[in-house]
């Protein structure tokens, strides 16, 4: 049964409108502010738990949530101070949305909004962690929605630094038995966590929690969006503390159950909720960009990951091991999306790589319960044709007597890599006449053309391309047929100026987005089969 709320303070500047919740330490009030005239969010800390810990607490939740105001998805703070009647309280941005919890309770998210949410929250996350802040309850109820109809993560109140050890009254699953044996329930309530959305790491009893804990708990928040209910919540079965904490720590995801919900996103959710922390996402930034690459696959515009200035840092990068990878944030700017297939290109393959999908991580696809791997849609990136080494006319070295020796290394290196270029057509052109085999040879770039360096002779190439602007102009629609289909076959397509960002589909159909109204949009279409490309592009064209 819910208390009933304290007596609202009277705060000087403030008008009293109504309550707005109640929570375990605090009530939320709806003031109206008198000037700037606004409406306004107070939280006053309850009078019984006046002590110098929830003080301290109250305090440094303030002070927290004051550091990453700025952010467009967390709850703003405008001011703290204690009332006449010695009340701590902090006076904060209303949200007059409801909270995600009321909603999907309430509605089904689309696929859409709630990759959305996802990116706009790990934003929010990610925001954290770069100040060096663990938010550590992370959950639909804690996430807002403001005027704008964003999402504003709020409640830091078992916040900490990322070196501070877990507030003293955090639950751990020792102690949620101990109150099961001594109450003959399993449905003893967690003061430090909320055990739906917490990883199994919480529940060991000196828990160290880290940045892939806040991962875990914020995909468990949009699996809940998705399927309506947490996510080792098992339907007509006890889901009491221990049951879910049970299944938390077996990592018994119940399936979401809905046929909209593309496997790709699955796989995504499955490795943000991995039992072990080294099978997560290493970081909210890199989970984010997951959920870009499912908005990207299934044609949606990607959402922007708002974090403050990411700096990658090569030279501080080991030199090998699972953070050769990692991101590290240095100080609110725009991530570009990373389209699929965009990442670092090797300086020097020895080899071109067969055009297959690559999993993440090793243990990827053995872990994932679905044979979809997190990146089924990133192509694994190869270098252009060594036609693009060789030095442009207006780049050949000038006359200067100083830099002499420097000309005639530019100028034998151009000469050599003509004539490696030459040598290489000039093979191509006499192999059939010296008895070789053409089907053996390497051929170019999958979307360029070619194959991997296997038999492509019997790789259809696409036909009949079509292309439908939309009505705003913002958008291509592009349609093509395959001759001889098989049941595996699937597409590969770029863009004509970006052959680089390769796009996987399992349809003969490809969306453009962010197309300027009125310019001229063209696409490289190949089938892929087996990891083999049909050898001739098809160029599909609006105009």
């Amino acid at each position: 049964m819910r208390r009933a709320a304290s007596q609202p303070p009277e705060l000087p500047g403030y008008d009293y409108v109504k309550v707005l919740g109640s929570g375990g330490f605090s009530d939320v009030f709806l003031y109206d502010q008198q000037l700037p005239r606004r409406k306004v969010a107070v939280k006053v800390l309850l009078t019984e738990e006046l002590n110098a810990a929830t003080r301290a607490q109250f305090v440094a939740e303030a002070n927290l949530m004051a550091q990453l105001s700025a952010h467009p998805y967390i709850v703003t703070i405008y001011h703290a101070d204690v009332a006449s009647d010695a009340r701590p309280y902090f006076v904060m941005e209303y949200c007059s949305g409801p909270s995600l919890a009321d909603r999907y309770k309430r509605d089904t998210f689309s696929v859409e909004d709630a990759l959305r949410t996802g990116v706009r929250l790990s934003s929010a996350i990610a925001t954290a962690h770069s100040a060096g802040i663990l938010h550590r309850d992370i959950k639909p109820a804690n996430v807002l929605t403001n005027a704008f109809g964003w999402p504003a993560l709020t409640d830091f109140g078992i916040s900490s630094t990322l070196e501070e050890e877990l507030p003293v009254h955090t639950t751990t699953a020792e102690k949620i038995r101990e109150q099961a044996t001594d109450t003959g329930t399993g449905s003893g309530q967690s003061v430090g966590m909320s055990v739906p959305w917490s990883p199994p790491e919480m529940f060991e009893d000196e828990p160290q929690p880290d940045v892939r804990s806040d991962v875990f708990s914020l995909a468990a928040t949009i699996h809940t969006l998705l399927a309506g209910r947490t996510p080792f919540e098992v339907v007509g079965r006890s889901n009491g503390t221990l049951d879910l904490i049970g299944r938390i720590e077996r990592g018994v995801i119940t399936p979401i159950g809905r046929e909209d919900i593309p496997r790709s996103l699955v796989a995504v959710l499955q490795k943000g909720m991995a039992t072990r922390r080294t099978d997560r996402f290493s970081s909210a930034v890199d989970f984010a960009r997951a959920l870009q690459r499912v908005e990207l696959e299934l044609g949606y515009t990607p959402t922007s990951i708002e974090v403050p200035n990411l700096v990658v840092t090569p030279e501080a990068r080991p030199e090998g091991g699972e953070d050769a990878d990692e991101t590290r944030v240095r100080s609110v700017s725009t991530i570009a999306v990373q389209k699929p297939g965009n990442t670092d290109k090797p300086e020097r393959p020895v080899a071109r790589a067969a055009a297959t999908p690559v999993p993440e991580s090793p243990q990827e696809s053995t872990r994932l319960r679905t044979p979809v791997s997190v990146e089924q849609t990133v192509m694994r990136p190869r270098r252009a044709p060594a036609e693009a080494e060789v030095l442009p006319a207006e780049h050949a070295p000038v006359t200067d007597a100083a830099h002499g020796t420097r000309r005639l290394g530019i100028l034998i290196a151009c000469i050599v890599a003509v004539l490696l270029v030459a040598g290489g057509v000039t093979a191509a052109v006499l192999l059939p006449t010296l008895g070789g085999d053409p089907k053996q040879t390497t051929g170019p770039d999958p979307v360029q053309g070619g194959g991997g360096g296997l038999d492509i002779s019997t790789i259809p190439s696409p036909k009949k391309g079509t292309a439908t602007p939309s009505a705003d102009g913002k958008s291509v629609t592009f349609v093509w047929t395959n001759p001889k289909p098989q049941k595996d076959d699937k597409y590969l397509w770029a863009a004509a100026e970006t052959p680089d960002n390769k796009n996987l589909v399992v349809e003969p159909k490809a969306v453009v987005t962010g197309v300027v109204p009125g310019s001229r949009v063209c696409i490289n279409i190949v089938v892929l089969r087996d990891g083999q490309t049909s050898p001739n592009p098809l160029k599909v064209c609006d105009k």
